[in-house]
């Protein structure tokens, strides 16, 4: 018999024990192991059978247990005492309470997904773990991050196989009352007020509305939208049904939900807690991109009446933009038409639907005009940009360079914040429970990297063995499930008792499965990957998981291809496939594996933290260099795999790349991790008969330098560190700029801005010419350039005039570029003006200079930002 309505009922605690409920609400619990370990004290099996989620957990104690355990005065004390520790957390000043008064009162940060607990199931890659681990390290470091979201009412797919090992995926219902979440309601002397509700107008006359519920994460709120409300139409309800789910009109409704009626929730939590606006709105890639033309229509519509382009300034400058894709298909959009079509019935009278068309339209070289382009209007809609690498930002400035025509790549306004991971999170308890027994208190020691050489290197083998076995144990309990849900049957199954083993080299490798990623190079050469999980003396393990999405065909035939090799008998004990890969998966598979394996198409991944997460636990990486591992990539803490040149086909590049992976693990990964030689692995081919080293001082050593370097180098807090020194405070000074003496300096920049880019065309360098070179020049010798430039209806004052110069390329192109200044020197009538300075010649060889003008505002924050340049 099945209900026909489910809901959750929250616990009522007795008084003495009361706080349980709200150290369960607060996410703090999930990177903080005094409060769950408080819970798993309670009653150890119910708190294993709750998947370790408290909320859960409270509502499987019975109503006598928890009369005993209230009884019990040292149960209470522990309980007080965890309280009491949580106010400390969230009260006390912490890192950005030093940064004094100027830093934000507040920033605002919008995305599509958040990974912060499995019990929170709102994420589904990548993208939205580095979400999670962005509060968390927030929270810590006490910056005040306002966080804004969706809450999808199935979250992303679960993964199962079937029996072919084609991906199946389920989208079980989440009940909002049985996760960490409250809903927010208007003040009411019950607090049962009415819950708030935001609201965007759709076609035909329909809205869209939305609740909004609270989760706690430390010290940081996160918002998330529901449209599962009774005043929407079905088809409104569903907008928010699945995470990526749909497309068309349903993503672009989820997308405006996010950004616009986040602005909406925000305003609304501001009323209801009195908390400080936000100064800075950071967009974490182009979905939540809408929150711009929401600012702008609060702007035009406010007490100041700005006009479009007033509000777009202000907006503007107080607005951060992250790009995370440095794959084209990864940006989301949509046809022009189909975005007038929601804005004509969505934007205020007074707003220009033209106008906020060409935020997004692709009117560019090689653009598609009829298209908008999401991750084109964020950039728009922002001031500062960042990639999340440095090789990443490398690729975002070519990628998209067409929106700043006539400058060099490297001039594209577009900077880098490498990503990191939230240490708390991710570190295992028993790497903290060795840096507590070895130093004292686990804050400190996790914040004190270089204490891993103070380790003994029979300690850090032992505990490397120690997490190795756990994950064994994870893997054939999952891999048991997995073979059932494909419909094997126990006795079938005594094989699984046996997979893997504790005491051999293991590799890890877990991600998205888009093809880009080459889930499947490792097979290029079967029978070559047979004999290395075989070797006689040095055998690798591999587990693997990752995720497909639903609509990649060619992904899931990528999982599929692998699964069938993990099927056949001969190897079936050393390699894995684990479907369902999460945030609880992950927690064992980091630490457990030896080598952490990434063989992206260089330079396709942006950043790959997972990486990261392996590092702080002491494994270490085997990739190819991109992403953060480009830059990080130091020779001890891991391995690099060669790239191919770029002339060479896919193909090719796959047999390259893929040999190079082999060779590697045959003669420097699996040798060193057996305390071989590498001679001595290649002559290895019958029984060795040189004894293996009990501990592998050369593999040690570089565990122990992996983590003292990389540690801190990885951490979210440094990351966090970088955004609030490099973006926040910046965007935040220049928001008050442009919004102080009611906006007197958005609005004269908007039009200032008008009247350049009016006159920009009649712009151009009439002759330039030197003065002071010899026939022989010499370094040191001087060299007067003088532009004679026709500015018409600009002045001076409203632009720069530069000269480069550096060495010249045979293509006369210009290399090692110092760029410096012109003065203005004389008005020679009719709009043309004289610019001259002195340059010294400083250096040898082919010498080449050129010139060129831009535009200049106090109010921009880099010459580029308005895509204007004049080249001689």
């Amino acid at each position: 018999m099945k209900a026909i309505r489910r809901f959750t009922v929250r616990t009522v605690l007795p008084e003495p024990i009361r706080p349980l409920a709200r150290l369960a609400s607060n996410l703090r619990w999930s990177w903080h192991r005094p409060t769950r370990e408080l819970f798993a004290g309670l009653n150890p099996r119910l708190w294993e059978e709750s998947g370790q989620d408290p909320i859960g957990f409270l509502g499987m104690v019975s109503r006598e247990e928890f009369q005993q355990l209230a009884a019990d005065q040292s149960v209470v004390e522990r309980v007080r005492a965890a309280e009491q520790d949580l106010d400390r957390y969230l009260q006390e000043p912490r890192w950005y309470q030093g940064l004094g008064p100027d830093a934000p009162a507040s920033i605002a940060y919008f995305s599509p997904e958040f990974g912060i607990t499995e019990v929170l199931p709102q994420y589904s890659g990548g993208l939205g773990i580095l979400a999670g681990d962005h509060l968390k390290a927030a929270s810590d470091l006490g910056v005040p991050l306002v966080g804004v979201g969706l809450l999808y009412q199935a979250g992303y797919f679960k993964q199962s196989l079937s029996r072919d090992a084609w991906q199946q995926e389920t989208y079980p219902v989440l009940d909002p009352d049985g996760l960490p979440l409250t809903l927010l309601r208007e003040p009411s002397p019950d607090g049962n007020g009415k819950a708030l509700e935001v609201s965007l107008p759709l076609p035909n006359g329909r809205r869209l509305l939305a609740h909004i519920w609270r989760a706690d994460v430390g010290r940081v709120p996160l918002l998330l939208l529901d449209s599962n409300v009774p005043g929407n139409d079905d088809a409104a309800r569903s907008i928010t049904d699945r995470l990526y789910g749909g497309g068309g009109d349903h993503r672009l409704q989820q997308e405006l939900l996010l950004g616009m009626g986040g602005v909406k929730a925000l305003r609304a939590f501001q009323k209801l807690t009195g908390c400080a606006a936000p100064e800075v709105f950071h967009t974490n890639e182009g979905h939540a991109g809408f929150l711009g033309i929401e600012r702008i229509q609060e702007l035009m519509s406010g007490e100041e009446a700005l006009t479009f382009d007033e509000a777009l300034a202000a907006g503007r400058a107080s607005t951060v933009f992250t790009t995370h894709t440095p794959v084209p298909a990864g940006i989301d959009r949509f046809e022009i038409n189909q975005i007038s079509h929601f804005f004509q019935a969505g934007l205020a009278p007074d707003v220009p639907v033209d106008r906020v068309l060409e935020l997004g339209r692709e009117n560019y070289a090689d653009g598609n005009p009829a298209v908008f382009n999401m991750a084109v209007m964020g950039l728009r809609l922002a001031q500062r940009a960042n990639g999340v690498a440095k090789l990443h930002g490398e690729v975002s400035r070519g990628m998209f360079s067409a929106l700043w025509p006539g400058f060099d790549h490297s001039e594209v306004p577009i900077t880098s914040v490498t990503n990191g991971v939230h240490v708390p999170t991710w570190v295992d308890s028993r790497i903290s429970k060795l840096a507590r027994d070895q130093f004292g208190s686990e804050a400190e020691a996790l914040g004190k990297w270089d204490l891993a050489y103070n380790v003994s290197d029979a300690d850090v083998w032992a505990l490397r063995r120690e997490m190795r076995a756990a994950l064994v144990e994870d893997v054939r309990r999952r891999l048991r499930a997995a073979w059932k849900k494909r419909g094997a049957a126990d006795a079938e199954l005594g094989w699984t008792d046996n997979v893997l083993d504790p005491d051999i080299l293991t590799i890890g490798f877990a991600r998205r499965v888009p093809t880009y990623k080459r889930l499947t190079l490792m097979l290029r050469e079967p029978a070559r990957l047979k004999a290395l999980l075989l070797h006689k003396d040095h055998p690798i393990q591999l587990v693997i998981a990752g995720k497909s999405h639903p609509a990649d065909d060619a992904g899931k035939k990528m999982i599929q291809d692998l699964v069938r090799f993990t099927d056949d008998p001969e190897v079936r004990h050393r390699i894995a496939f684990l479907p369902n890969y999460d945030i609880a998966m992950a927690r064992t598979l980091f630490p457990g594996c030896d080598v952490w394996l990434n063989n992206p198409l260089r330079p396709l991944e942006a950043c790959g933290t997972s990486g990261m997460k392996a590092a702080l636990n002491g494994s270490l990486n085997l990739s190819v260099l991109d992403g953060w591992w480009d830059e990080m990539y130091d020779g001890e803490n891991g391995w690099a795999i060669p790239t191919a040149n770029n002339d060479a086909s896919p193909e090719e590049r796959d047999d390259i790349e893929a040999a190079a992976l082999y060779e590697l693990l045959e003669t420097q990964v699996a040798p060193r991790f057996y305390g071989s030689t590498v001679s001595e692995a290649a002559g290895a081919a019958g029984p060795s008969t040189t004894p293996r080293e009990k501990v592998p001082t050369h593999w040690v050593s570089m565990i122990k330098h992996t983590l003292s370097h990389l540690g801190p180098a990885v951490s979210a807090e440094r990351m966090l560190r970088d955004y609030v020194n490099i973006l926040y405070r910046p965007a935040a000074e220049a928001g008050r700029s442009a919004t102080a003496n009611s906006y007197a300096q958005a609005r004269a920049l908007a039009s200032w801005s008008a009247k350049v880019r009016g006159a920009w065309p009649q712009v151009h360098v009439e002759h330039v010419d030197s003065v002071g070179v010899s026939e022989d020049p010499q370094i040191g010798d001087t060299l007067q350039v003088n532009a004679y430039v026709a500015l018409n209806a600009l002045t001076p004052e409203d632009v720069c005039v530069e000269v480069a110069y550096g060495r010249a390329e045979e293509n006369d192109t210009l290399a090692d570029i110092t760029m410096m200044e012109l003065q203005v020197k004389e008005d020679l009538g009719n709009g043309r003006h004289l610019f001259s300075s002195s340059l010294v010649i400083d250096r040898s060889g082919p010498f080449g200079y050129t010139v060129r003008v831009l535009p200049r505002h106090d109010a921009l924050a880099s010459k580029a930002e308005l895509g204007l340049i004049v080249n001689a």
